[in-house]
């Protein structure tokens, strides 16, 4: 099983769309993550750090831009959902990532504390 550090600029790309209030609260994740068309269109006209900047996991050992390289990703290239957060943390947990998994928690916690006001 691969094994992840947590993507630091991802966690602040995160907290600032949240600061920002560019999220959604309640969206089915199933049906909004990015696919494979999505994220090749986004690559299309954005940079790899912009891309990497979705994802809270880097998979160690992969190369640098490559799909492989990011994981966990939190946001349909434009907001961040709560879904998306509580997959990351949900599938972390799973698989025992548990930087990743605070990663996640926290930024939920910063989410729905956010959201509240």
């Amino acid at each position: 099983m691969p094994t992840y550090a947590v993507n630091e600029r991802a966690v602040e790309h995160a907290r600032r769309l949240i600061d920002r209030r560019q999220y959604v609260l309640d969206s089915d994740w199933s049906e909004v993550q990015p696919r494979a068309d999505a994220e090749n269109r986004y690559l299309e006209r954005h940079s790899w750090d912009e891309y990497a900047a979705w994802h809270l996991g880097l998979t160690d050992g992969a190369s640098d831009e490559t799909k492989a390289r990011y994981a966990f990703v939190f946001g349909d290239f434009r907001r961040v959902h709560r879904s998306g957060l509580i997959a990351c943390r949900y599938r972390a947990a799973e698989w025992r990532h548990k930087a990743v998994e605070l990663a996640a928690h926290d930024l939920l916690q910063r989410l729905d504390e956010a959201s509240w006001l």
